[in-house]
Parts: C-alpha cells; structure tokens; sequence
C-alpha cells in the first residue's frame, strides 16, 4: 500500500469542513477590506529565494525543496508566499498602477522540517501584502486585518507582539552592539547561533535554545534613527486607537531576512512551542533587491494548521453554512418525488441528499443518524396524496407533517 509522504497530512471528513470555513472567513474579511486575490506558482526558480529570504536563513541552507528540470533549470517549491508575489507584482509592471495596490492569498508551502504538531513538510498560508506605500497606517491595517480575522473565528487565547527592526541607515549599529554583546558569550551559542553570528548577528534573537542570552540583548528599539522611531510610534498610536491590545517584543525579528521596521506575531496560548499563528511586517526595499522599482511594501502570512489547532483547543464549534437535509422515500415507488423534493431543497438554499444504496426506510434512517443530518424529510403514499411531507427533526426526534410548500420555514437554521 503507498502511503502519504512524511509531513503532509490528507484533510477530509470534520477536518475539511473546519479548513474551509478558515479559509472563507479570510477571503470574507480580506474583500472587506479592500484586497484582491492574487495567485502565484507553487514552482519558481530557486534563485528567487536565495535572493528574497536570504541565502544563510535556515529556510534556504536546511529547507527549501530544490530540483533540476529537465531543461537544467534550478526549481524551488515555493517555501513561502512573498517572493513570489513581490515577483509578479515586477514582472507584470504593476508599480505603474495606482498605489497601493493590495493582494490577498491562500496556498501550499513546503519545507524539510521535523513533522510535528502545527509544523508539516506541506503547510499551507494564507496572507496579504500592501505595496507602494511607506506609511506605518498600512502596517497597522494589515495587522488589524489579520487580528480581527483571528476574531472572526471565535479565538480568544490571542496575543500580538510588536517591533521595529530599523532601516538599512539605523540598523548597522544595532547590529554591532548585538556583535559586541554575544562576542562575551560565544561559548554559550548553540551551532547554529555560531553561524549566525557570522552572517546575521539579529537571528541570534530568534534562537529557541539560547533564549536567556536574547533577553539580555541590546535591545533594537534603543537604536532607531528619527524615522523609524516616530514610525514606529505612528503604528503604536494608530493601534491603540483601533482598540487593539499588544505586548512589545524586543526580541521579534521574524525568520526572514527582507523585513525592515515593522514586525509583528500573533500567538496562541495553546500552541505550546509553536504558538505563532500569524507573523510579518515591513520590507521596503525587497522590491528593488529583486530587480522592480523602490517600492516599500508591508504584509503578513497565517498558518492555516496552527489557526486549525487553535480552534480545535478552544473546542470551537463552526457555524453550519447549510442546513442538511437527508430525503428517503417509504419504498422504491416513491423515488422521482424524493429526487424533486432533494432538487427543491437545494434551489432553497439546503444541503440535501439521497439514498444511493438502495437501502431499506429503516437503514436509511439509521444511516441519516450516523451522518448527523439535522433533519430527515420521509415521504410516503399519504403524503404524496395529502401534498404534505413528514419532517423529522434528528436532534429532539419530534416529527411532524408539514405542508410541501412550507417546507423552508418549517426547518430552523442553526448552528453547531
């Protein structure tokens, strides 16, 4: 028997059911907003990543999915969403547009990591990017949109974190009072912060063993030029104004080398290790570094897994977008009316279905109590004579006839 690949997980049942309402809700609350649907390669030239995410990030050394084609073309799946899009919004001249031009995006990514709970080889993202505008009011929309979003899902165990990383002018002397904080304690990084050190003393921050030694660092918000200081507080102003609550994290600098200024986490209190289930901020100059004009550009990306996993530890219950409705008939002779009855349902907006098993009344009815159908319509000689059709309600048990044409306000919308 072949099996699925390690670390991709085959999504069906409850589980589907859960992912599409995650889904749908975000492109509800992005469309509200004023986002339109952008959709990119999985495939893009691996170049593109080592350029973008940075050619020392762990993504690039340890984790990207890397291959020849046929033609000798080195091809990357996509370990993130942003590069591609900052690609597109290049190759097809849209810095010509009217700014700010704003997208929103869903889809698979893919890493060689450790399979774990809320960390697969295939997850899946779903995010928004703002390009051409430098004001810190679109980082706090992008950020406001993407926690009202987590709202939106019933979550409660959320909390934002908040920093400035500075720009390429205030950034090279924080980067040098953290060289000379960690030059003490270089004994105590782990292999990899060894590395770091080297090429991007920042990821040091980001290290989820040596946490005590990032603590005490320099801290990035001390080093801000003018600039990016009074950014930095037009976002806390304009965040606070919207009512949203955040916690200032000196160490957040997020996994990726393009952010500038701004970056921001969303966590979850029920993750454990791994409680971010949203992340991003600014990167105004990644444009420009991958050939387009200079375009300052801010955005933000969700692990569809880990919002899933939050909800399922807050045991949410998702609302029921359609009522379902299992149709049986007394016996085989009542068969068209059932499939009319099932074609009237749907046109009302129902989710009905029948029997394609040809089972008997009563194996049909146990099988609508399997499937956890809210109501089950019966229709019989009698009721096919008297134009009525008996409704009986799956949760209390109550059945009663009703009239055909009556049918959809006899049946209550809920939810579960």
């Amino acid at each position: 028997m072949i099996k699925r690949i390690k670390g991709t997980e085959d999504i069906y049942g409850e589980d589907a059911s859960l992912w599409r309402f995650v889904e749908s809700r975000f492109v509800e609350m992005a469309l509200k907003y004023g986002y339109q649907e952008i959709r990119t390669p999985i495939l893009e030239h691996a170049e593109l990543f080592v350029r973008s995410v940075g050619e020392e990030t762990d993504i690039v050394r340890k984790e990207m999915y890397i291959f020849e084609d046929r033609g000798g073309r080195k091809i990357a799946l996509r370990p993130e969403g942003t590069a591609g899009i900052v690609r597109a919004y290049i190759e097809h001249g849209m810095s010509s547009l009217v700014s700010p031009q704003k997208f929103f995006y869903m889809g698979p990514m893919f890493r060689y990591e450790k399979p774990q709970a809320g960390r697969q080889r295939q997850f899946h993202q779903l995010g928004v990017e703002i390009f051409g505008t430098p004001s810190p009011s679109a980082d706090a929309e992008m950020i406001a949109l993407s926690f009202r979003y987590l709202k939106s899902l019933g979550l409660s165990q959320l909390s934002l974190h908040i920093n400035s990383i500075g720009c390429p002018k205030c950034r090279p002397a924080y980067r040098e009072a953290l060289k000379n904080y960690y030059s003490e304690h270089l004994d105590e990084l782990c292999d990899d912060c060894k590395v770091r050190y080297e090429k991007n003393v920042l990821r040091l921050l980001d290290c989820k063993v040596d946490t005590k030694l990032a603590d005490s660092a320099p801290r990035s918000l001390d080093f801000l030029c003018e600039e990016c200081r009074n950014h930095f507080d037009q976002l806390v102003n304009e965040l606070k104004a919207m009512g949203i609550e955040f916690v200032i994290d000196h160490k957040l600098v997020r996994g990726l080398d393009y952010y500038t200024r701004t970056t921001f986490e969303i966590k979850h209190g029920g993750l454990g290790a791994q409680d971010a289930v949203c992340g991003g901020g600014r990167y105004d100059n990644l444009v420009e570094e991958l050939g387009g004009r200079s375009t300052p550009a801010t955005g933000f990306a969700a692990g569809v897994e880990r919002i899933v996993l939050a909800m399922k530890a807050e045991k949410l219950r998702i609302p029921v977008g359609m009522e379902r409705v299992f149709v049986v008939g007394t016996d085989s002779s009542m068969r068209t009316e059932v499939l009319k009855v099932a074609e009237e349902l749907r046109e009302l907006g129902f989710a009905a279905e029948v029997d394609l098993m040809e089972r008997s009344l009563s194996a049909q009815m146990k099988y609508a109590a399997r499937k956890n159908y809210s109501y089950v319509v019966i229709l019989g000689e009698e009721e096919l004579k008297s134009g009525t059709l008996s409704l009986k309600n799956m949760e209390t048990g109550e059945q009663r006839r009703v009239p055909r044409g009556k049918l959809k306000e006899k049946i209550r919308r809920n939810e579960r």
